[in-house]
């Protein structure tokens, strides 16, 4: 909503700067988004008469003339305007003035002869023909509503004003209006609002003999109100009331459709006027839209009409849809002699699908989405009658029509003052709590306070404490601490390993992206996942973007990626990414899917294979304090390569997957590169981390290392040996890993050797040769048992 400052004065007489004025409505609860002068960028603009008019003696285009700038100063300018006549008066940019676009004149010769700055056009001043009807286009503006040599020419044409941008909340529409903000300001600045009563004197007649009005569709009109204007004349409207529109946005066109925009901006109720002979057989059908039916809106399209849009239509055809846009053929133009003025009531819901249905999202279905004030319908349009009285743009026709089904307004909340005070945790009288609800419109009684109909947000208590507290003013509530009872208001134990995982994560070089939710089903192709994969079973969304849009992902792969082909595209040689990101899989005979949280890394270059990628699996996983992970080949997933991908596992719980994605599955992202990819099922990991860490001192004794090469068949794990041998070497048994893989012309064929470090330690005492080699003996034993292993 944007408000002009100078307009809000008829009503508030705020005498505050633009600046206090913003914070002040802003702290009261009216945020105000940023203010501007009217006249920014523009100055050094005066009115000057032109008193001679000379042809220039070396351009047969030029004219040289001479203006009187008041004070006895006379002004020689050069221009090449054919509309100029002695005697007018025009606005004329001195040296030093500024225009808009960071203009600057200067004086200077034009073919030998010298110009003292330039008279000024309205594109040159950044108005429009709307701004100023009179005003030739291609001309100098010749200034004809006033104003003597030297006036500011910012003044004579209004601009000396300030507009505010105010952002306005769904549940205060009656603040989308000069009135409902003044009244916010008459409350914060403890002025007297100045209210008008429209009055209608009527020019005779009856309006019930030339139109009559049917709504059958009341539950998507409560309320419909129409008078009728005879012998309209169409013209430009008053200097002031151009002015009041233009600052507050809205482009001025003719009187009647500007008293329209002028009503709407003052009382926040959208209004439209029809052409009345355009209204077959006098008559206003507000109805549902018959199935097949179409309207030409006033921007020229064809627009198709669903049965559940409302529109206003005559006896035979729509006219206009309901609180969107009237239809081209009942426009007022210059021929328009009668019309009817429309202020009505509709259905929020209604207006918002069908506008959101036509792609016409217009000022007017703004208001009526939120909700407007079937109150505010008579008022209305009897100050668009009185405004055309006081333009003299034609004779209002006695009478009014109000199809009115709406209920008499009435809500009452008590007036708990104690318990308002323990909600603010403050202490403010009842007194100022009453003046202040008062100033705002409420009626108290007692201990009843009665709600305005335009405030249908006030329900209860809770409401009132919140008008209590915003004008006894947020900074003079006190700041207090939380009982001993609150709730902790910290972070939750999943959100700490979260960040945790996502700490250690940036530790090891990656960087942390964030994708969409929504995906292409075609995704699912590109990962090649099979065709009867339940995964394949998404929640579709009802209204998306696009088909590239219009899926919940039920796996990660995908976003990931799409993100790294782009980083490789972007001839990035060496990337690592992670993304905690959100997965969305439905669940037979729920409503809602199961959302997980999946940890997807991906990397491609810099020394990256599988190995390297499991080792940031076990970091990450060992940060969260996981416990003992097992890997375990996976040749059947579609999305991996079948002989660089395992399972992961921890106390047989899965967790999820790690390994080289699948050739095919890369180059259809257009990357010529290794990618290699893990996916962490985040609560299951979550599921396996172990209570608490224990302590473990600094050993006393000196270990002793064994190192072993076993053969053994190419198809055993390395981390099935380990785990044998884990269980085989005893107590003594620190540590065990895997140091060296080798296969080749040494090794019979079918076969390979795997070496491992054998770190042995007791706690008690410094260990024998003797026991160090039969803990290996031992480890042996169970290899040989268990995988047919012997001693390389």
């Amino acid at each position: 909503m944007i408000l002009s400052f100078e307009w809000l004065r008829e009503f508030v007489g705020v005498s505050a700067s633009p600046r206090e004025f913003a914070e002040a409505m802003t702290m009261s609860g009216s945020k105000v988004e940023g203010y501007s002068h009217n006249a920014d960028g523009i100055s050094g603009i005066v009115a000057c008469r032109v008193t001679e008019i000379e042809k220039h003696p070396q351009a047969d285009k030029l004219l040289v003339c001479r203006a009187d700038a008041g004070g006895g100063r006379t002004l020689q300018i050069v221009t090449g305007a054919k509309n100029l006549k002695v005697g007018d008066l025009v606005p004329c940019a001195q040296d030093g003035a500024a225009l808009p676009g960071g203009v600057t004149i200067k004086r200077g010769e034009l073919r030998g002869v010298m110009s003292e700055g330039m008279f000024c056009s309205i594109k040159e001043l950044g108005l429009t023909k709307g701004d100023a009807p009179y005003a030739v286009e291609d001309g100098i503006m010749v200034l004809s509503e006033g104003g003597a040599p030297g006036d500011d020419v910012t003044k004579l044409l209004g601009l000396d004003n300030y507009s505010f941008e105010f952002e306005i909340t769904s549940n205060r529409p009656d603040c989308l209006s000069v009135i409902g903000l003044a009244r916010e300001a008459s409350a914060t600045f403890s002025l007297p609002l100045k209210l008008h009563v429209p009055a209608v004197n009527g020019s005779g007649g009856d309006i019930n003999e030339v139109l009559t009005v049917e709504v059958p569709d009341s539950d998507l009109c409560p309320r419909y109100v129409g008078r009728v204007i005879k012998n309209v004349r169409i013209g430009p409207s008053p200097a002031w009331m151009r002015r009041r529109l233009s600052a507050s946005g809205v482009r001025p066109i003719n009187n009647i459709v500007d008293i329209t925009n002028y009503v709407m901006l003052e009382y926040g109720q959208p209004m439209h006027a029809f052409d009345y002979s355009c209204l077959k057989g006098g008559k206003i059908v507000v109805r549902r839209a018959k199935d097949g039916e179409t309207l030409h809106t006033l921007d020229g399209k064809e627009r198709p009409l669903k049965p559940y849009m409302l529109v206003i239509a005559d006896e035979s055809s729509p006219t206009g849809v309901a609180g969107v846009m009237g239809g081209l053929e009942s426009e007022i133009t210059d021929k328009t002699t009668m019309i009817v003025f429309e202020s009505a009531n509709f259905s929020g819901a209604s207006i918002r699908q069908t506008a959101i249905a036509l792609g016409m999202r217009t000022d007017a279905s703004g208001r009526f989405e939120k909700g407007l004030d079937p109150n505010m319908t008579v008022a209305a349009v009897n100050r668009a009658c009185e405004l055309v009285e006081l333009l003299g743009a034609g004779e209002v026709i006695n009478g009014v029509i109000d199809i009115n089904h709406t209920k008499e307004w009435s809500r009452s909340v008590p007036l708990r003052h104690d318990r308002i005070n323990a909600l603010l945790g403050c202490d403010i009288p009842r007194g100022d709590m009453i003046k202040n609800l008062v100033t705002l419109g409420f009626e108290v009684e007692g201990d009843e306070v009665k709600v305005p109909s335009w405030r249908q947000d006030v329900e209860t208590v809770a409401d009132l404490a919140e008008e209590a507290a915003r004008l006894y003013g947020y900074g003079r509530i006190p700041s207090t601490l939380a009982g001993g009872g609150a709730a902790s208001t910290g972070l939750t134990l999943d959100q700490k390993r979260e960040k945790l995982l996502t700490s250690a994560a940036l530790a090891l070089g990656y960087s942390e992206i964030l994708t969409y939710s929504f995906i292409s089903p075609s995704f699912y192709d590109k990962i090649g996942m099979d065709k009867d994969d339940i995964l394949r079973d998404s929640v579709t969304i009802l209204n998306p973007l696009g088909e590239d849009t219009s899926i919940m992902r039920t796996v990660s792969l995908p976003s990931m990626l799409e993100v790294l082909a782009r980083n490789y595209n972007l001839r990035n040689s060496s990337v690592r990414l992670f993304e905690p990101a959100m997965v969305y899989r439905p669940v037979k005979g729920e409503k809602l899917p199961d959302e997980r949280k999946i940890l997807t890394l991906g990397a491609f270059g810099g020394g990256m294979d599988f190995f390297a990628l499991k080792g940031d699996v076990e970091a990450l996983l060992e940060s969260l304090n996981v416990g003992p992970v097992d890997f375990k080949t996976e040749t059947g997933h579609p999305s991996y390569h079948p002989g660089r991908c395992a399972r992961i596992f921890s106390a047989g719980t899965p967790i999820g997957v790690l390994g080289q994605c699948h050739p095919g599955v890369v180059s259809g992202y257009g990357i010529d590169a290794e990618v290699f990819v893990a996916e962490l099922d985040i609560p299951a990991v979550f599921s396996c981390i172990l209570p608490e860490r224990q302590y473990v001192p600094l050993p006393k004794y000196p270990g002793a290392e064994r190192d072993i090469a076993v053969v053994c068949g190419e198809d055993v794990e390395a981390g099935s040996l380990l785990k044998c041998v884990r269980a085989a070497a005893g107590d003594i048994l620190e540590n065990c890993f895997v140091f060296d893989v080798y296969s080749g012309s040494q090794i019979e064929a079918g076969k390979k050797s795997v070496a491992l470090k054998l770190c042995l330690r007791s706690s008690e005492r410094t260990l024998t040769d003797a026991e160090a080699d039969d803990a290996v003996k031992s480890a042996l034993s169970a290899l040989s048992s268990a995988f047919g292993a012997h001693l390389r």
